[in-house]
């Protein structure tokens, strides 16, 4: 996963990207197995699982939850910066006016429009073509921009069906002298380990490719291997490698970690979402101990990970200074693992920065040991424990830790973690003196209307400079909207609520709406989502967007 971003214009896009997919798809027939990998995928997005159960809800089949799943991946591999007033499937006009930055994801292109767009192949120095239709015989036309066009530096063609083939015929023009391709994503393009031989060549061949990105292929784990043949050699020059969802096994471990102790040069490596498994991932751990290896950012997402492999990752948090972000959620390493784990964090040597440990059970047993962590780990700016059952007992526990002087955490996520109101006067209290907290995830727990107030009595408080706040799912009416409508227009610092999937009505949202019309109130965006008001109420909102530049509802 990607860094901490402050604008939420990705969730904007994904919603816009959904609800297309959604409306198309509503006659499918009932799904018949599990949505975990949309949940999963929209998670680690950090949209609110009331968005993320909708195609489940509204009973889509497998084949269009996959769809789901991957845009949701797309928007989590790509950090986008469209203007909040650009709708995804009409972005292709603006685009093309750009000719640094081609832009026409989500929009199928047909002959006649394919033949207008491959003069601009050649002049522009990024493109962006994901889940436009194309095919192999797109592929010709892409590898000839790839020999001719040597400011191009960046190429997306997620969600294609390009094929073994189509990647093979990329390759002829990756392989150019006249090439300089730096990051190239080909997510969900419908690859097996047929096109790893030739992916295999190109890494040897070009140095000035940095990012891969094949997440959601069928490489198996004979193509990773393949893979890592290139990796290790001497001209490979890979930063950013991302294999999530690519079908392999603990049989691949070896070939990685020969890998991993040869190539320098990566920084990040995702191996989320693949059946490695215990003895997997300590020989991995076993690589990330050369001396050679320089790796900032692991991510273990649903590796089948226990408490077993967090003694061989706590060593390697004590040794690697340079790993700055660990993410292994959705492995079951229970408190005994999280203590042995924060053993790693706790030792001065460790530096690091983002630590995600959603759905990993722990219960508010493990939450002293998450509290030592925060409180003591001045490095520590980004935490996800969404998902981990340790209710207002274990939120308690980590209070005690976030009101510590020495915190620096300043994003964290808490949604799913069974928590009520009776908490909430203890996250208040984090606020009376000075934190450094700037988003808190607190939706999906039944904190109800008086746990929001308890809340916004804290969020008023001079010393709060809380930038997010995400309230969705939480049982909410309108009877907490008053407290909202005055933490708005106290907190200047806050620039982003979600209150979506409550029961607010037209008379909670009008009365946020005269908050953000006051003059003090610096909120630029409300995430609205699954709330209905009247007529009235949605010509105010349309009203409001108009009048007050900057700021934006979505609903």
């Amino acid at each position: 996963m990607g860094a901490l971003w402050t604008g939420r214009i990705p969730f904007l896009l994904l919603v816009h990207a959904l609800h297309s997919l959604l409306a198309a798809n509503a006659e499918e027939a009932p799904a018949s197995q599990p949505e975990k990998p949309f949940k999963s995928a929209c998670r680690n997005v950090g949209v609110p699982s009331e968005f993320s159960a909708l195609p489940s809800f509204l009973g889509f089949s497998p084949e269009v939850l996959q769809k789901c799943t991957h845009v949701v991946h797309v928007v989590d591999s790509t950090h986008l910066t469209l203007p909040y007033e650009v709708p995804m499937a009409h972005h292709a006009v603006a685009s093309k006016m750009d000719l640094d930055n081609l832009d026409m994801q989500c929009e199928e292109l047909i002959e006649s429009k394919w033949k207008e767009l491959v003069p601009l192949l050649n002049k522009c120095k990024t493109i962006r073509l994901d889940d436009c239709g194309l095919s192999r015989s797109s592929c010709a036309d892409i590898s000839s921009a790839l020999t001719t066009n040597q400011a191009l530096t960046e190429l997306k063609l997620n969600n294609n069906e390009l094929g073994d083939s189509g990647v093979e015929l990329l390759c002829k023009g990756l392989m150019s002298p006249s090439c300089n391709l730096q990051k190239l994503w080909l997510r969900n393009c419908n690859l097996t380990k047929a096109c790893c031989a030739g992916v295999c060549d190109t890494l040897r061949a070009k140095p000035s490719l940095i990012g891969l990105y094949l997440g959601d292929n069928k490489l198996g784990t004979s193509g990773v291997k393949t893979l890592c043949q290139g990796l290790q050699d001497p001209n490979c020059k890979l930063q950013y490698l991302n294999l999530d969802y690519c079908e392999f096994s603990a049989a691949a471990a070896e070939a990685l970690s020969s890998a991993l102790r040869t190539q320098s040069s990566l920084k990040e490596l995702s191996l989320s979402n693949n059946k490695l498994k215990d003895a997997a991932v300590k020989r991995v751990c076993q690589a990330l101990l050369d001396a050679g290896c320089k790796l900032e950012s692991l991510q273990l997402e649903n590796c089948g990970i226990t408490a077993a492999s967090c003694g061989a990752l706590s060593t390697v948090l004590t040794t690697k200074p340079s790993l700055k972000e660990l993410c292994i959620g959705e492995n079951k390493i229970g408190d005994a693992g999280l203590a042995v784990l924060c053993e790693g964090v706790l030792n001065p040597n460790c530096r690091i920065e983002k630590l995600w440990l959603w759905e990993c059970a722990v219960s508010s047993t493990g939450c002293k040991d998450l509290s030592d962590v925060i409180s003591t780990k001045e490095t520590l700016k980004e935490m996800s424990l969404l998902g981990n059952d340790f209710k207002d007992e274990g939120m308690e526990i980590l209070c005690q830790g976030l009101k510590d002087p020495k915190s620096k955490l300043e994003s964290l996520w808490l949604r799913e973690c069974g928590l009520t109101a009776a908490c909430c006067k203890s996250i208040a209290s984090i606020f009376s003196t000075k934190s450094s907290l700037k988003d808190l995830q607190v939706g999906c727990n039944m904190l109800e209307d008086a746990g929001a107030a308890q809340l916004c009595e804290g969020l008023m408080n001079p010393n709060c400079h809380l930038q997010s706040l995400w309230l969705g799912n939480a049982e909410l009416t309108a009877a907490c909207c008053d407290k909202l409508a005055a933490l708005i227009v106290t907190n200047q610092h806050l620039e982003e609520l979600d209150l979506s999937n409550n029961s607010l009505e037209s008379e909670g949202v009008r009365k946020l709406c005269e908050a953000v019309r006051n003059p003090n109130c610096q909120l630029k965006l409300l995430i609205l989502y699954d709330i209905f008001w009247n007529s009235e109420v949605d010509d105010e909102l349309k009203a409001l967007e108009e009048s007050k530049p900057g700021f934006k509802v979505v609903s």
